[in-house]
């Protein structure tokens, strides 16, 4: 595993495009109403990222058909935009790369289509509040899998459970780099493997169930829901490490 450190320039670079990702999730959020289409959020979001002078990263990366990733209800992650029209009550994941001058950002998001349950709600809540504790908590020195310990802990503590078998990751150059980043401890042992370091570029991306974490793919092979099939949520920030801490980049400020 090879783990860049980034200096202080390229970290700007790819603040910039983890800004753009920011502004296009802005962008987007109060057009997540009712009888929306996803498509249409889809072709929003590529516009709004055209006009920003970005391109819409995960448009033809492993082959995924659109730039904006939309996964509704059950679809924890990895949803294709189509003719689904939102309805009240809905939850609605848009997860978002963008590219820049060769540099990448990268975030996500849940939100609620109108009125939603208070499970819902929970559920929402869980994966952004796993988010910024991990932010809170992420120091230099700290080891990658003390990191995926205490997501893990902290998703459990509200009654809900990580999705197994994807994972938050290095950013930069690629889309994705190492480390992989897990939202669960894999094995025992938290205390091994490589640690987080000044100039380290990454992103933190909780992904909840409610039941069960074991991961079903969807026969479009990449909508991905809990063997559960109950609903998830996904939030997912671009972190730097800078002066010892994590600072989200992937922000409008």
């Amino acid at each position: 595993m090879s783990i860049n450190i980034r200096r202080p320039e390229d970290i700007k670079k790819i603040a910039a495009a983890s800004r753009a990702v920011a502004q296009t999730l802005d962008f987007l959020t109060p057009k997540v109403q009712p009888d929306i289409t996803t498509k249409e959020l889809n072709r929003l979001g590529e516009e709004f990222i055209t006009k920003l002078g970005g391109r819409a990263a995960f448009k033809g990366l492993y082959g995924f058909p659109t730039g904006i990733i939309v996964s509704v209800n059950e679809v924890i992650i990895h949803g294709i935009p189509d003719n689904y029209k939102l309805k009240e009550g809905d939850v609605v994941g848009l997860d978002i790369g963008v590219e820049i001058d060769g540099w990448y950002g990268d975030a996500a998001r849940t939100i609620g289509v109108g009125a939603i349950s208070k499970q819902d709600q929970a559920l929402i809540d869980c994966s952004y509040d796993a988010l910024m504790h991990a932010v809170s908590i992420i120091e230099e020195g700290m080891r990658f899998k003390q990191l995926s310990y205490e997501i893990e802990k902290f998703i459990k503590s509200r009654g809900f459970v990580p999705l197994r078998g994807f994972c938050g990751h290095g950013i930069g150059r690629a889309p994705h780099e190492d480390p992989e980043i897990l939202n669960y401890l894999e094995g025992v042992n938290p205390n091994q493997g490589p640690k987080i370091k000044e100039g380290m570029v990454f992103c933190v991306e909780p992904m909840i169930c409610c039941k069960s974490g074991k991961a079903k793919v969807l026969d479009d092979k990449w909508a991905v829901v809990s063997e559960d099939g109950l609903r998830g949520s996904h939030w997912e920030h671009t972190l730097a490490i800078v002066d010892k801490k994590a600072k989200i980049l992937s922000t409008e400020e």
